[in-house]
């Protein structure tokens, strides 16, 4: 297992969860949903001591993207998000630097390489069409899929509860019951914990 920091702050009026995922062997790290207080996020990235080397959304919504174009302009670091939320960032202050130029499209299965970590996606469809969750070590982050005994809306456009449910029953619940859940709101909790306790997660 390569040695990791993980640290988050809570940000904006939906109390949204901005991480910092960082490899302690070269300092490289993850900003994932930077959704607003983009002076507090990026001193948080001092505090940590790191090079920001990539942005990630794990999906479309405002409250995890509104300061994308702040944090890519002020480390260089490529945005990544699933090619199904892309038409996302086009509205207002989403837009991103250079009309997509540092945009990397991800898909199903793509690495992330974040220094010596690998972060695994997964399409997990159902909050909204691109939704991801993002695998890394024992960690799991989960966006608005997956919370801590309950899962994402799936009232706003582009929801589907049903395409929710099986994204969380074919490509999450499989996975290990150790892993870390990081959600995008409120606290952290463990895969196994949700498999037995989450209220949604019964057949």
């Amino acid at each position: 297992m390569s040695k990791y920091q993980v640290d988050r702050v809570v940000v904006g009026s939906l109390s949204t969860n901005c991480y910092f995922l960082v490899c302690e062997e070269t300092k490289k790290g993850a900003i994932i949903d930077p959704g607003a207080y983009p002076s507090q996020i990026w001193r948080k990235v001092e505090e940590m001591g790191f090079d920001v080397a990539v942005v990630i959304n794990t999906h479309g919504h405002g409250d995890h993207v509104e300061e994308n174009k702040y944090i890519v302009e002020r480390s260089g670091a490529p945005l990544m998000i699933h090619q199904d939320d892309l038409s996302m960032l086009s509205v207002g202050m989403t837009d991103v630097v250079d009309d997509g130029k540092n945009h990397k499209i991800l898909k199903d299965s793509d690495i992330i390489e974040i220094g010596q970590l690998k972060a695994e996606v997964i399409h997990t469809p159902g909050h909204t069409p691109g939704g991801i969750c993002l695998k890394c070590e024992n960690l799991l982050f989960t966006g608005d899929t997956l919370f801590n005994l309950s899962v994402g809306r799936t009232d706003l456009p582009g929801g589907d509860y049903k395409a929710l449910m099986k994204s969380i029953h074919e490509k999450i619940l499989p996975l290990d019951d150790n892993l870390i859940v990081l959600p995008g709101h409120g606290p952290h909790s463990e895969l196994g914990y949700e498999k037995n306790h989450n209220p949604y997660l019964r057949r």
